[in-house]
């Protein structure tokens, strides 16, 4: 899996879930959407260290460092406290690769969003845009 589309760098996905399969349920969907060609790094943190649900802030932070190559790092989440450990690292300043940023965006629909423009080049502030506009997506 390539991690740069015509030498440019690209923004890194990490996918914040209660639980170790639905993150990488997800992650296996978003990038198997992204189509060809250069992939983003993406990077599930799913559940806790000894396998359980729940969310970890040091899966996170691995997560994170594991997706950064300079262009920023995008994180979704799919529950409440998933959000507050986000924000945790966050505000801890040094936890997170600089760049980091949460992304406010539906987490299935969001994440393949996300990767998909992340994929083909977007800078961080448009894979936010793309993950957001995800909450747009209607069934009906």
């Amino acid at each position: 899996m390539s991690d740069t589309a015509g030498g440019a760098e690209l923004v890194g996905v990490v996918l914040v879930s209660h639980s170790a399969a639905v993150a990488a349920s997800v992650a296996e969907l978003a990038t198997g959407l992204a189509g060809g060609g250069a992939t983003a790094p993406v990077a599930p943190a799913g559940g806790v260290a000894g396998g359980g649900l729940g969310t970890s802030a040091e899966l996170i932070s691995a997560a994170a460092a594991a997706v950064d190559r300079g262009a920023g790092v995008a994180v979704l989440t799919d529950l409440g406290s998933a959000v507050l450990t986000v924000k945790a690292l966050l505000a801890e300043g040094d936890e997170l690769p600089p760049g980091t940023r949460l992304v406010d965006a539906p987490f299935v629909e969001g994440a393949v969003a996300a990767v998909v423009a992340a994929s083909a080049g977007a800078d961080l502030a448009a894979v936010m845009a793309a993950a957001s506009d995800a909450y747009a997506y209607r069934k009906v």
